[in-house]
């Protein structure tokens, strides 16, 4: 088996830039990463949906509401 097989394997730290410093092992030595699961949205429950160029206000000026309203079927759509 070849010597140089194998990447060197490093004690590290990974550090996000909300300040959380995680100590791990890595090939890669002391990683800054943007984001991690202690600030992550979907991990800390604050995920909200954001209105991407305003597409709700179009739909309410457009069709006057914002909230969708069910028509009840035709009779006729029931039967058949």
């Amino acid at each position: 088996m070849k010597d140089q097989g194998h990447p060197t394997v490093y004690e590290t730290t990974i550090t996000c830039t909300c300040g959380t410093v995680y100590a791990t092992k890595s090939t890669v030595q002391n990683l800054r990463i943007g984001i991690c699961a202690a600030c992550h949205p979907f991990f800390t429950g604050e995920q909200r949906f954001i209105d991407t160029a305003g597409r709700v206000d179009k739909f309410a000026q457009r069709y006057g509401s914002e909230r969708v309203r069910r028509t009840a079927p035709k009779l006729s759509e029931v039967s058949a």
